[in-house]
């Protein structure tokens, strides 16, 4: 099952019922299926508030994933920051829900096991993440 909620933020306009379809294509694509996953929508303070709290980092950024995956089942909790994700879709010229959609799959792509901090990840995430985007 995924949930969607928001704090502190007007809820995204997407369409819940084709992102959570997209998803899961995205998850079996993988090789996964969806356990339980929980998106939560949040301004730039919250995430903020999170980063520190759970992972004592002292900035903001887009997404924060939680894992809590079982072998081939994905669950996790998914927190978003629709302020740096409007932010992040200005300062590189793309349209705001190209943006949105793109981090929304990004936590997928993480909890599939792709990571983006080492020596060219972030390349393999990027190719990952595109060819995702292509599936919706």
């Amino acid at each position: 099952m995924i949930s969607y909620n928001s704090e502190n933020i007007k809820f995204p306009n997407i369409r819940r019922r084709d992102t959570s379809a997209w998803i899961k294509r995205v998850a079996a694509a993988h090789g996964k299926k969806i356990g339980e996953i929980g998106y939560l929508f949040c301004n730039d303070e919250k995430i903020l508030e999170v980063n520190r709290e759970f992972l004592q980092h002292d900035y903001y950024t887009d997404i924060i994933t939680f894992d809590y995956c079982e072998d081939d089942i994905l669950n996790g909790d998914l927190v978003i920051s629709l302020d740096t994700i409007r932010t992040n879709a200005e300062q590189q010229g793309t349209e705001y829900d190209d943006e949105l959609h793109r981090v929304i799959i990004h936590g997928i792509l993480h909890l599939c096991g792709i990571n983006d901090k080492g020596p060219g990840e972030r390349e393999i995430m990027e190719s990952e993440e595109n060819k995702a985007l292509a599936m919706r």
